[in-house]
């Protein structure tokens, strides 16, 4: 749950960083179930920057009982989700970001917004949580993001290169007013940002991975009117915050016994 404060910050600059949202048990079991589920490399669409870097998603719309689901779906994301979007929040959909030690490629600037209207989202009523599986640094390619760029609305999303973004003219303006700031952050540290909030990252240039987990909600009263990538309003089954640590303890007790299989991707 956020506090008054950091609503305040979100509303006025677009995004809010949760230090530990995670405890470090938590933050370990999310790398480590990134890591060894087969289904996120199995699954990952590849993404070129046009600079000779490449970055890997992996995307899910649908909540299930395993791990993974249980970081979108426990309380403390779910009521903070609520808190912002003033609404029911409910599950938009996931996606693990993958950007690997000197080939992750980088993303320019934009808006998930600027994708989701496409989606029949009539209102910018969407929020991302960002929560960092590996340390996001300069180096690897940490998330970037101009602050209070929320309040400049949508901008229109053309074909850059390789990549779909914002329209470069406009965010050149953009960064004259509005600071560019580096979120740096530990595993298990959190980051809510606005859909309309423009950000962007760097190729990750280190030895390090740069892995991350963000979680996608929608307002109930913003559900699609039309066709969509991501699911109509369905209510989120959400699950006590201790879920987590007890899925991943019968998680462990599989792993060594050799019975565990990784929840499908659909």
């Amino acid at each position: 749950m956020l506090t008054a404060s950091q609503l305040a910050q979100f509303n006025n600059d677009g995004y809010v960083v949760v230090k530990q949202l995670f405890d470090e048990e938590e933050a370990e079991l999310l790398r480590t179930a990134a890591r060894q589920d087969p289904s996120i490399a199995q699954k990952a669409l590849e993404r070129e920057d046009g600079e000779g870097g490449k970055s890997k998603i992996t995307l899910w719309n649908d909540e299930d009982d395993g791990l993974l689901s249980m970081y979108s779906r426990c309380e403390r994301m779910a009521t903070s989700a609520d808190q912002i979007l003033g609404d029911e929040a409910y599950h938009w959909h996931s996606k693990m970001m993958q950007k690997e030690p000197f080939v992750g490629g980088a993303w320019i600037w934009h808006q998930d917004y600027g994708y989701w209207y496409n989606d029949t989202c009539l209102f910018p009523q969407l929020v991302s949580c960002f929560i960092a599986i590996d340390p996001s640094t300069k180096e690897n390619g940490c998330l970037q993001v101009l602050k209070g760029s929320h309040h400049l609305g949508r901008i229109d999303h053309i074909r850059v290169g390789q990549q779909t973004g914002a329209d470069p003219e406009r965010c050149k303006e953009a960064e004259k007013h509005c600071p560019l700031e580096y979120v740096t952050m530990e595993p298990g540290d959190a980051l809510w940002f606005h859909s309309n909030l423009l950000h962007r990252s760097d190729q990750n240039t280190s030895p390090n991975p740069r892995w991350a987990l963000i979680c996608c909600y929608n307002a109930k009263r913003n559900s699609p009117y039309g066709k969509s990538n991501h699911p109509c309003y369905t209510p989120m089954r959400r699950v006590a915050d201790s879920a987590i640590k007890e899925t991943g303890l019968k998680w462990r007790r599989q792993l060594r016994n050799g019975s565990w299989m990784p929840a499908p991707l659909l």
